[in-house]
């Protein structure tokens, strides 16, 4: 299958990063909180790739600028999620170190993308601050 434009941004491959981080963790804890907690946390951080996805694709500077706001909220919930399985003793250091290097470099990427979208700003090239692909 051939990779869509989105994919190849580094925002939207850090949100698979971090989706798929979670899903590890989660799957592994036992069926309540998994049902519970680990049910809002997965979807929480799916929602964030989805987001930009679903931006890339709707063909206005606009519409991609609304659903990359709703990214960040997706981000933050995910975080709230995330306070609340370390507050219960769900994580373990290493994943807690994971976890936060990955949110620590997408929220800044997140902006960084969404001050990118745009008339005058499509010249940019520098895909480490935008998340942006440089051909």
């Amino acid at each position: 299958m051939a990779r869509t434009q989105f994919e190849e941004l580094k925002v939207y491959q850090l949100a698979e990063q971090l989706a798929d981080a979670i899903w590890t963790i989660a799957k592994n804890w036992p069926v309540f909180v998994r049902n519970t907690l680990g049910n809002q946390l997965v979807r929480a951080g799916d929602s964030i790739g989805a987001n930009i996805a679903e931006g890339a694709g709707r063909g206005s500077f606009q519409d991609n600028r609304r659903f990359i706001r709703i990214a960040r909220g997706s981000l933050n919930e995910t975080q709230h999620w995330l306070r609340r399985a370390f507050k219960r003793g769900l994580l373990q250091p290493d994943e807690i170190t994971r976890l936060k290097t990955l949110i620590d470099e997408l929220g800044p990427r997140l902006n960084a993308y969404l001050k990118s979208i745009g008339p005058g700003n499509s010249r940019r090239t520098d895909s480490e601050s935008t998340g942006i692909p440089s051909n």
